[in-house]
């Protein structure tokens, strides 16, 4: 709690000072800090709070475009008259049913007026709003008897929330930390602060705790750079619920060498269809041909945002597996992003698609599958989502659809987004006769329309001048016959004469 509540007081001063931080206000609450804990202690804690203050001004960012948009969409639609149908050519959007919902659209937008000129005030300001320990713990206090917990119980996880036992790391010292340090045996010791060294067990005013750390996931990577003194930030934590203490290493991992796309898209791909409940993925050859049987990885979105975060990385962590043993070296996503998806002037009344929408992540799982490929060796292509759904379903379901085997539309858009990532187009090839690839049985029957010019069935009437019939003067625009090596005459019509010969020969 000491450290903690030296966090909280850096915190309070670096709200104060605004946006007129600098180096010299820096040095200042370093300085304060140190003279109660440590240099070490300092340098951790005032990192913290900037890292911590800055997050809060990105957050006021994304609320004040959040707020324009929302004000932006909702003073057009009331400009619009009532049960105005929208105009997509003409850039209008469809107004209000009736008069109670423009009435209540009205007052929100004026709600939204006002919440947007408080926020724009505290960004000019400076002014952040932010609670070490999280606003969940402090709604909570007002709710104990809804939530199960004593006014004790309540304390017991508010002062583990607000605690601060967190050191980053320094390369070439013992261990990779001088602050928090973490044998290859396990051996956990603290170096104190001052103000605390009385407290001390071990020399150079460390506290030796006799728990034993052992970590379970990237043991090897963590001990061979502990063993080379590179650097390792811990942080500790208590998890009341459990009753345990858990240790968190973390460092900078090295760059890896970004792969060519080509090299990525040589082995095929392993395309990926995003939806609320599951991945559905299937692999694909480097001629764009699905292979093997369509793979489902399932994991569900609701309770807790641990537990769907959790959720989350399994289900990325058995799509990597599933690439590596296939020997893909890239995966093919949708460039999704429903944040201007999820409010009701984008989907109207349609409450059950808009839920959807917002608990879809489709930014963090993109920036978790990113993050975590990296470390595979894999690459991501992310592709336009436009159709893939309805052009997989359509080209792709059918075919893919056997008697031991049910193709879904979520197989055949992962199809679709596999060769759109391969540059190949959506549309399969024609099927060709039975016995041979010629017309013995009559045409192959083409995926494309009539209407649709390069099909594989003779070429349509394209509207407009043809080169054998193009008027004179218009030569230049269909080009020369001759210097293609093509047969006929030329596109320029020249003066015809008879020859000397008889027609008849």
């Amino acid at each position: 709690m000491f450290m903690g509540s030296l966090a909280v007081g850096d915190l309070a001063a670096r709200s104060r000072q605004g946006v007129s931080r600098d180096s010299a206000t820096w040095a200042a609450r370093k300085r304060e800090l140190t003279r109660s804990s440590s240099a070490r202690w300092a340098g951790s804690v005032t990192k913290a709070t900037d890292d911590q203050w800055a997050l809060a001004r990105r957050g006021q960012a994304a609320e004040m475009a959040w707020l324009k948009g929302q004000i932006t969409r909702i003073e057009a639609r009331l400009a619009r008259p009532l049960g105005a149908k929208a105009d997509k050519r003409a850039g209008l959007v469809r107004g209000y049913a009736t008069r109670s919902e423009w009435h209540a659209r009205s007052r929100r937008c004026s709600a939204l007026h006002d919440r947007l000129a408080a926020l724009e005030a505290d960004w000019a300001a400076g002014r952040v709003r932010v609670v070490r320990g999280g606003k969940k713990l402090v709604r909570m206090r007002q709710h104990l008897d809804d939530v199960g917990l004593s006014q004790s119980e309540w304390r017991e996880r508010w002062q583990a929330a607000r605690l601060f036992l967190a050191a980053d790391g320094e390369a070439g010292k013992r261990y990779g930390n001088e602050t928090i340090r973490v044998t290859d045996t396990g051996q956990l010791s603290i170096r104190l602060p001052a103000a605390l060294a009385h407290l001390a067990n071990a020399p150079h005013g460390r506290y030796m705790l006799d728990a034993t750390v052992a970590f379970t996931y990237r043991a090897g990577e963590w001990r061979d750079r502990i063993a080379a003194a590179r650097a390792v930030a811990y942080r500790i934590h208590h998890d009341v619920v459990r009753g345990r203490w858990y240790v968190t290493a973390s460092w900078k991992p090295t760059p890896v060498p970004v792969l060519p796309l080509d090299a990525a898209l040589a082995r095929g791909v392993v395309a990926v269809d995003m939806n609320d409940d599951h991945l559905a993925a299937w692999r694909l050859d480097a001629h764009g041909n699905p292979v093997h049987e369509p793979r489902r990885f399932l994991y569900d979105l609701s309770g807790s945002a641990q537990h769907r975060d959790a959720q989350i990385r399994h289900a990325l962590t058995r799509l990597l597996h599933y690439t590596r043993r296939c020997g893909a070296a890239a995966i093919a996503v949708e460039d999704l992003d429903f944040t201007d998806s999820a409010s009701r002037e984008r989907h109207g009344r349609n409450k059950r698609f808009r839920r959807l929408v917002s608990r879809f992540p489709t930014a963090k799982l993109k920036a978790r599958l990113v993050s975590m490929a990296a470390e595979q060796d894999i690459a991501i292509v992310a592709v336009d989502p436009a159709y893939t759904s309805r052009w997989g379903a359509q080209h792709w379901q059918r075919p893919l659809t056997s008697k031991n085997r049910k193709t879904t539309r979520h197989d055949a858009a992962a199809v679709a987004i596999g060769r759109r990532a391969l540059g190949y187009s959506i549309r399969r090839r024609a099927a060709p006769p039975r016995n041979d690839q010629s017309d013995r049985y009559g045409h192959r029957t083409a995926q494309a329309g009539p209407e649709t010019r390069r099909r594989e069935e003779p070429r349509p009437r394209i509207p407009g001048p043809r080169t054998r019939s193009v008027p004179p003067g218009c030569g230049a625009k269909a080009g020369d016959q001759r210097a293609q090596h093509r047969p006929g005459y030329a596109a320029e019509h020249t003066s015809w004469s008879q020859d000397a010969f008889p027609l008849s020969l």
